[in-house]
């Protein structure tokens, strides 16, 4: 399946997340997320992501593995996603170390979800801030098909124009980028 994202810089976080309460219930998490390449930096040259997330939530802990493959739209940057919940988040950790890769970057995400149907297709809409990063996000994504993928982002952009974003408010910005910029490290290219 195809993650058809694209993420805007918030202006107005407040009324974003008034219209987006009006929509569905929000779960308020913090994710936890750990990048990792080949020390050749094969997955960054071959705009491929690898990552281990642990979401912590009001009632519970989760870690997914994700392997997120090259861009299938260059604009949004939407890509083919593979992951799959892990039981135990320091044994995905020693398996991805054991097979060679390292540790790029890892950083905290504060998240504010809300999953709703519109258009016909399940949503999902994400207020982040990260804390060593100015401004708050917002990301709507939904998973498509290769041959939806043109589609499923016109929908995408629908639902930002109802939230009062923009196409100037979208961003190619990535989390992991701007958090080594910030602390003045390598600069991973493709993480989101």
């Amino acid at each position: 399946m195809i993650e058809a994202e694209l993420k805007a810089r918030v202006h107005s976080p407040e009324s974003v997340m008034r219209h987006l309460d009006e929509r569905a219930t929000a779960r308020v998490e913090v994710y936890r997320d750990t990048y990792y390449d080949r020390p050749d930096d094969a997955l960054e040259r071959e705009d491929q992501e690898l990552r281990v997330r642990t979401v912590h939530g009001a009632d519970s802990t989760r870690t997914l593995l994700t392997f997120k493959e090259a861009a299938v739209d260059e604009d949004s940057g939407s890509k083919p996603e593979h992951e799959t919940l892990v039981e135990d988040a320091e044994a995905a950790h020693a398996i991805l170390r054991g097979l060679g890769c390292v540790e790029v970057i890892a950083f905290e995400k504060r998240c504010r979800n809300y999953e709703f149907v519109t258009r016909g297709r399940r949503m999902l809409a994400t207020l982040v801030r990260v804390p060593e990063i100015n401004g708050t996000f917002l990301e709507v994504e939904t998973l498509v098909d290769e041959g939806e993928v043109s589609k499923a982002l016109d929908d995408i952009r629908s639902v930002l124009a109802e939230l009062g974003i923009g196409p100037e408010d979208l961003t190619r910005e990535t989390y992991t980028g701007s958090v080594a910029a910030q602390r003045g490290c390598r600069t991973p290219g493709s993480g989101r």
